[in-house]
């Protein structure tokens, strides 16, 4: 079924900065990211856009000229941009929601469409063109769709470590008919689809935070008990997201019953997460759905190309609910963040575009040099977005250069020093205690 709302934010501001983004992005494409040694998987996803008609130009349907794919892509972008009706439309990205799935590691996130390449594909673009044939049944080889070009490719790792799963690699996609796609979603994919305008997706009032729990490995290690101490001791990692509010959305009706069922079954360990979290949300409403992630990694290196440029002033830091370790991480980073704020601002017409990893992985930026070939696919734990920016720092012919996780530089390894130190802390404090009490207990005993 569809749901249509309204935007929030005024529809038409985007479009034209949109054009000169896509203009950019295909005339100058991101490198080729070759995989890691012992990693094979490589997956690739879709960014598609569309221009949604606004009420005041609803355009004449007979009038609306074919794309001409014999065209240049530049020429094309341009006849489609020149039209009143994309000039005065909204702006807007595809989402799907996974559908719920074991062993998934990005169950029940907001996504783009997507999955990993398989053999009979020619190469990671036409692994992401499958994928949303697959999972949403959305056809971008047609003439009503024009390829873009891609964004950078990310090497995507276990969070917090250094095993790479795969490369990642987003591919833009520009929908040029003036009505919705017709989509079919693939049930056991995924759950539903999402169209959000992107004045949504730069508004400040979007950004919010997600509450993830990092102690999902222990359960495996030292059981349920050793999971819960930890969380006790450390809360949730908050990570920022965006809080997207979608103009048309499909839902599967398989998987909008399970959610019903889901929803008003709350486990006492969802009350304590809503509790330590200060969550106010009923259980049985239906959760917003959030952006973050990998897939925000991949979505701030686009919206960062568009005005009013404020991805990294939006963006938070990670960090955890529990007071003392929060403020012990601010503490530890405070000088790092001011330092590598200072570096984002030497870019001067590109800035970085980095967030943070989910609760399962971590997509990492690859420095990619000329001269070096053995530091070509170098990774480490930096965030997620890799964005093209321009500044003193710049060495190649067109003025361009690559922000290498600036924000996140060095900010994991001083998290982890926080966590020991939290950690020993906590243990000493409670030693004492312990100690303390017994004594207390003893003299008593002797009266």
């Amino acid at each position: 079924m569809h749901a249509i709302t309204s935007a929030q934010s005024g529809p038409g501001s985007v479009s034209p900065s949109l054009h000169n983004v896509l203009l950019d992005l295909h005339r100058h494409s991101y490198p080729h990211v070759p995989n890691p040694p012992q990693c094979k998987k490589r997956a690739s996803v879709a960014l598609v856009l569309r221009i949604r008609p606004t009420y005041a130009h609803r355009p004449d349907r007979s009038s609306i000229p074919p794309n001409d794919t014999s065209l240049p892509v530049a020429d094309q972008l341009d006849n489609f941009f020149s039209q009143s009706w994309v000039q005065n439309g909204d702006s807007e990205v595809l989402f799907i929601k996974r559908a719920s799935r074991v062993g998934d590691r990005w169950t029940g996130h907001v996504a783009l469409p997507g999955g990993k390449r398989d053999p009979e594909d020619a190469d990671d673009r036409a692994a992401a063109i499958r994928e949303a044939s697959e999972e949403v049944g959305l056809d971008l080889t047609t003439d009503e769709c024009i390829y873009v070009g891609n964004l950078p490719e990310r090497v995507v790792t276990s969070s917090w470590g250094s095993v790479p799963l795969m490369v990642l690699c987003p591919y833009v996609f520009l929908l040029t008919g003036c009505d919705s796609p017709v989509l079919e979603l693939q049930p056991d994919e995924v759950a539903s689809t999402h169209w959000v305008s992107l004045n949504v997706l730069l508004s400040p009032s979007s950004r919010t935070v997600e509450h993830v729990d990092m102690t999902q490995r222990l359960a495996s290690q030292g059981g349920l008990m050793a999971r819960l101490a930890s969380r006790t001791m450390m809360g949730y990692m908050q990570f920022s997201a965006i809080k997207l509010n979608s103009t048309e959305s499909l839902q599967d009706v398989t998987n909008l019953s399970r959610s019903l069922a889901t929803a008003q079954t709350s486990t006492w360990l969802q009350k304590f997460k809503s509790t330590l979290c200060g969550s106010k949300q009923n259980s049985i409403q239906t959760p917003p759905l959030l952006l973050w992630g990998l897939t925000l990694g991949i979505l701030a290196d686009f919206l960062d190309m568009l005005p009013p440029h404020t991805a990294v002033q939006l963006w938070k830091y990670p960090n955890f609910t529990a007071p003392d370790l929060r403020l012990l991480v601010n503490v530890l980073t405070y000088k790092l963040r001011k330092y590598n704020m200072q570096q984002v601002k030497l870019g001067a017409r590109r800035r970085p575009s980095d967030t943070a990893i989910d609760g399962e992985t971590a997509a990492l930026p690859v420095e990619v040099q000329e001269k070096t070939e053995d530091d070509r696919n170098h990774v480490g734990i930096g965030g997620l977005g890799v964005g093209r920016y321009y500044g003193s720092s710049d060495t190649s012919s067109d003025g361009s250069a690559y922000a290498v996780g600036i924000m996140l530089r060095g900010y994991y390894q001083k998290i982890r020093v926080a966590l020991y130190i939290f950690v020993a802390w906590r243990v000493a404090m409670g030693s004492v205690a312990a100690v303390v009490a017994w004594r207390y207990l003893r003299r008593r005993l002797a009266l």
